[in-house]
């Protein structure tokens, strides 16, 4: 099933996997989440957190194995400032930001082995609030790689709902995602949501659960998660599509990713919707 799809052709999958922190075990657990049903990988050219090479060499185990092309996986990754990055650079750190864009996404595109990006993410701004020119100038040569077909979607990443306003005026080709960590405190970042919603952006979110667990390991949602026989984990990942997030999950565990993908056979009550999205003011 897909959540959107902006271009029929590229359906977007309702859940992603996430590859940070995976190392040396990024190629395997990659091709353990493509064969139990994942259909969507995010990434990113930053070595200090990915080994965006062990994810392409996971999709062609994949491909090679499973029969499916690249037409049937959603891909996903992110131009990287230097200011996000460590010593092992994707392109020159004297070039101008125009020119690094070019060179990590050609990079990016030998790394992962194929042709174009699905979906390529500003993995943040260069400052903490507001925009600056560098990030106009990184996000017009990002619109200029969609403009010629490397990529079919553009969007960026750890961003608060000022940056997205700002970003979002200025851009020329607007952004389809906004991928942010999902804090249950903000009401899931529900400003950000209803600036994508408003805007038919997709709201991607990730630390669902590592980033909310005094929230939602509680006796009510245990409750909630005997009654539909469910995990907790899966209760969230309900309440997210149910109000509109893509969620991402990083999962090394078989069980756990079959649990993630294994959502849609219940729906959560407008009632129990509201109760988890007001859960981080109920736990203050």
């Amino acid at each position: 099933m897909a959540m959107e799809q902006r271009n029929k052709s590229i359906p977007i999958p309702p859940i992603l996997y996430g590859t940070a922190w995976k190392e040396d075990e990024t190629q395997r657990l990659v091709t353990q989440a493509l064969s139990l049903g994942f259909a969507g990988i995010d990434t990113a050219n930053q070595r200090k957190h990915y080994f965006e090479a062990g994810v392409g060499l996971a999709i062609q185990d994949f491909l090679k194995s499973s029969g499916k092309t690249r037409k049937d996986l959603f891909l996903q990754t992110k131009f990287t400032s230097q200011n996000g990055q460590d010593a092992r650079l994707p392109y020159d750190a004297f070039d101008s930001l125009t020119n690094q864009v070019k060179q990590s996404l050609a990079s990016s595109l030998e790394h992962l082995q194929t042709d174009y990006i699905d979906s390529y993410i500003l993995h943040g701004p260069t400052l903490s609030h507001g925009i600056i020119d560098a990030d106009i100038e990184t996000w017009k040569s990002m619109e200029t790689l969609a403009h010629q077909g490397q990529v079919r979607f553009l969007g960026i990443s750890n961003v608060n709902i000022e940056q997205i306003k700002e970003l979002y005026n200025s851009a020329s080709v607007k952004p389809s995602f906004i991928q942010n960590r999902c804090f249950a405190v903000s009401s899931w970042d529900k400003d950000v949501r209803i600036f994508c919603k408003k805007n038919n952006i997709i709201y991607q979110g990730f630390s669902l659960l590592t980033a909310n667990q005094p929230y939602i390991l509680t006796p009510n949602m245990r409750t909630l998660a005997k009654q539909y026989n469910k995990t907790i984990p899966q209760i969230i990942f309900r309440f997210a599509l149910q109000i509109g997030i893509l969620p991402l999950t990083g999962t090394s565990n078989p069980q756990h990713m079959n649990d993630d993908l294994n959502i849609n056979d219940f729906e959560l009550s407008f009632e129990e919707i509201e109760f988890i999205e007001n859960q981080g003011h109920f736990n203050r």
